[in-house]
């Protein structure tokens, strides 16, 4: 069938507008969260990860109607698009695959006051809480009139475009996919929800939550972002002289069938789907899921103790960006694709590994060759998703 590899790629993720901002983070432990004052419960304050941007306006055109995590989304793929010099391409035959977990909850949440007063309504009302509209405006932005779908499988959303879009391809549905996540979840709705679970802490500083790999503090940290692939077969991308960035060796997915709002702490399911997604094959490093939940993290760690024990370093770039929800994966995808190509792997911030002492967590950033990076996606709604990236 071919290999299935990645020309292009965008982001749009706190403090991170293109390649370059994103591997200053990597390369330096930059923590690019901030303080959300006056969101939580009683006027109570977050750490958060904020995108500093509206983007409504995206190549001169005004998208102020569409809501903030579709205008991520078409930033991001804009971004992907130049990077993978797309041109003269059929837009039938290219496809558009967005995951998002939360969609527009933001302006959901916002014109809920207005919901009984016909005047006030806002026009575009409908389609702020159709989640397929992040995808259906990409491919709008874009002109593209292929497949496209949207996927709202949670924190897996994006790592599950991935999936669908190396599919279509194999199965020659498509040529080219655009594929991603985006999330925009900060609003009162997410904070208190998440707060009533207590999975995120309320008036810490920066750095006394969403820590990854830590006993000693609790929670994680929301944050909002998108992340975007280009992904092709190898020899369209070869025959159309484009650059390749990596290779989706392997993936694979699965469901803990849990009830609402539980997670199968034995940790065998996630087991079984990174023994799947790597076939035997040793990654250079782990680019975890890892948030700073203690369930999620102990599931990381039993996962990586039963399959690499201490002979692969682990990582976690949210004590940087924090969790975006449906975006993580992919933007998990574009930090390894950044550490392939500048041979560095990226710490864990702010932890010490308190209860994760047998983890070979990087605390430090460390140079070497990197040439295959597997990565864990989880999250609520019980997905598993796993994927083993190669250098090209």
């Amino acid at each position: 069938m071919g290999d299935i590899v990645i020309t292009g790629y965008g982001v749009k993720a706190p403090g991170i507008d293109y390649k370059e901002d994103f591997k200053e983070v990597l390369e330096k432990g930059i923590c690019k969260l901030k303080i959300l004052k006056s969101i939580g419960p009683n006027d109570s304050h977050i750490v958060a990860g904020v995108v500093d941007h509206d983007f409504v306006m995206i190549k001169e055109r005004n998208y102020k109607r569409h809501s903030r995590v579709s205008r991520l989304a078409m930033a991001a793929s804009d971004d992907a698009i130049k990077m993978a010099e797309v041109s003269g391409k059929d837009p039938s035959r290219i496809a558009v695959i967005m995951g998002t977990a939360v969609g527009s909850i933001k302006e959901i949440e916002e014109y809920s006051v207005l919901a009984t007063d016909f005047k006030k309504y806002p026009i575009h009302g409908v389609s702020l809480v159709d989640s397929h509209m992040v995808s259906s405006s990409v491919a709008s932005h874009l002109g593209i009139n292929g497949q496209v779908f949207t996927l709202t499988t949670g924190c897996t959303a994006g790592s599950d475009a991935i999936l669908l879009g190396k599919l279509l391809l194999e199965q020659n549905q498509t040529d080219m996919c655009i594929v991603g996540g985006a999330d925009a979840s900060l609003g009162q709705w997410s904070t208190f929800g998440f707060n009533k679970l207590r999975q995120i802490e309320i008036n810490k500083g920066v750095g006394q939550t969403g820590v990854p790999f830590s006993k000693k503090h609790k929670g994680f940290v929301m944050s909002e972002g998108a992340g975007v692939l280009i992904l092709e077969k190898e020899e369209n991308a070869i025959r159309r002289g484009a650059t390749i960035f990596g290779k989706i060796e392997g993936i694979h997915s699965n469901n803990e069938g849990s009830q609402s709002l539980n997670t199968n702490a034995l940790g065998n399911l996630m087991l079984s789907a990174f023994k799947k997604a790597v076939n035997g094959q040793v990654p250079d490093y782990v680019n975890s899921q890892a948030l700073g939940l203690h369930v999620n993290d102990q599931i990381e760690c039993y996962v990586h103790q039963h399959l690499f024990g201490q002979s692969v370093p682990i990582t976690s770039i949210k004590g940087a960006l924090g969790h975006s929800f449906g975006a993580m994966g992919v933007i998990q995808v574009i930090s390894a694709l950044i550490s392939m190509e500048y041979n560095f792997i990226p710490p864990t911030l702010f932890t010490e590994g308190e209860g994760f002492e047998g983890l070979p967590i990087v605390y430090d950033t460390i140079y070497r060759p990197v040439n295959r990076v597997a990565i864990t996606t989880h999250g609520l709604g019980g997905n598993n998703t796993c994927l083993l990236l190669n250098k090209y």
